[in-house]
């Protein structure tokens, strides 16, 4: 998790850089007059096949979320949750309601997370071990999705919209970098280590296998309380909301403007696909309710398919001096966007060897 947070954090910065050079001009167009209409194109709908994979994670996890506060049903808090983002998405000024949002559930998710780890009291000196990089055997589709999600060039190729969304200029730059881009990549990386941590606690201290979260909150309460398991519960919503949220959002943006259609967010045309992602993430969880945990990883795990082709052309682009100026890529850049290619073409490579056993 730490290096993929690492590998992210350099991949969101060449496209945050992108945007900034590219005087608002979408990423899109630019891919289109640079490497390729066809190229742009397909860059597109390659994003909106990575927010369809992520909208079930999102759908199924907000569902779950809100079923271990109030009880219920999954699927009618999956729906609840799926028209709640859709009218946000209808405001007139949908996409500053959504940054408003996504900050307070982002600081919500982090007080939930923190606050059972804590809780849940596992061993501090078995978690600095687990900083130790290692491959466990059994992981397979966990680890690919795991490290897709956490590595998201889709998130990456949106964030240079954001920055147009913002009007953000080039001489913005370091500032956005230690206010917005640094914090944002440490706080998801974390996130998810936190999970793992609280997980790794609880069967530490009780032995019980735990196959969903359902599980986790109930085996959480013994070993810490009521409490804890209602936190946990609390920053697992956030996490599911904000996220279902921003990546239909991305996606209906980028096949828009793929298609030539437009990009803002308050577009019908970009409405229409942010809803159309919604939709299937919400009917794929109806529909296979009886083993959500399994369709998460695997739908998580898909993304890295695509993920090469987007990562390769953010490497190109922000290392072109024509387009980004002052911002081009350094050595270093190139250096730690090599290894991050490497890093997805094998996860990639990884997945289509598991997909074929």
């Amino acid at each position: 998790m730490v290096l993929s947070g690492i590998l992210m954090f350099f991949f969101n910065d060449m496209a945050v850089r992108i945007g900034l050079s590219t005087k608002g001009i979408s990423l899109v167009d630019t891919i289109k007059s640079k490497i390729g209409h066809t190229v742009g194109i397909l860059a597109g709908f390659g994003v909106f096949f990575i927010t369809l994979c992520f909208s079930v994670g999102n759908a199924i996890g907000s569902g779950i979320a809100l079923q271990l506060l109030f009880g219920g049903s999954v699927i009618a808090w999956v729906l609840a949750s799926t028209v709640a983002v859709a009218i946000l998405i209808a405001l007139r000024n949908a996409y500053r309601a959504l940054e408003k949002l996504l900050i307070a559930l982002i600081a919500i998710m982090s007080i939930g997370f923190l606050g059972s780890a804590v809780i849940s009291d596992p061993s501090w000196v078995d978690v600095s071990r687990g900083f130790i990089p290692s491959i466990p055997d059994s992981a397979g589709f966990l680890l690919i999705a795991l490290i897709g999600t956490n590595f998201s060039i889709n998130s990456a190729l949106y964030s240079g919209y954001s920055i147009h969304e913002r009007g953000l200029k080039p001489e913005q730059y370091k500032r956005l970098t230690l206010i917005d881009t640094i914090p944002g990549n440490i706080a998801t990386a974390a996130m998810t280590m936190l999970v793992i941590i609280v997980a790794a606690g609880v069967f530490s201290a009780t032995g019980e296998s735990v196959k969903n979260f359902t599980q986790l909150t109930k085996v959480l309460e013994p070993v810490s309380g009521k409490m804890s398991s209602i936190i946990f519960s609390i920053g697992f919503f956030a996490a599911a909301f904000s996220s279902m949220a921003a990546n239909a959002s991305a996606g209906g943006t980028l096949l828009c403007d793929a298609l030539g259609w437009g990009n803002k967010l308050s577009s019908m045309k970009v409405k229409f696909f942010t809803y159309a992602i919604l939709i299937f993430g919400a009917s794929v969880a109806i529909f296979n309710s009886g083993s959500p945990i399994r369709i998460i990883i695997i739908a998580q795990a898909l993304t890295v398919l695509v993920a090469p082709f987007l990562g390769v052309i953010i490497f190109i682009l922000s290392s072109r001096k024509d387009i980004m100026g002052e911002l081009v890529n350094k050595t270093y850049h190139k250096i730690i966007g090599i290894i991050g290619l490497i890093a997805i073409f094998s996860l990639s490579f990884r997945l289509i060897v598991n997909l074929s056993s």
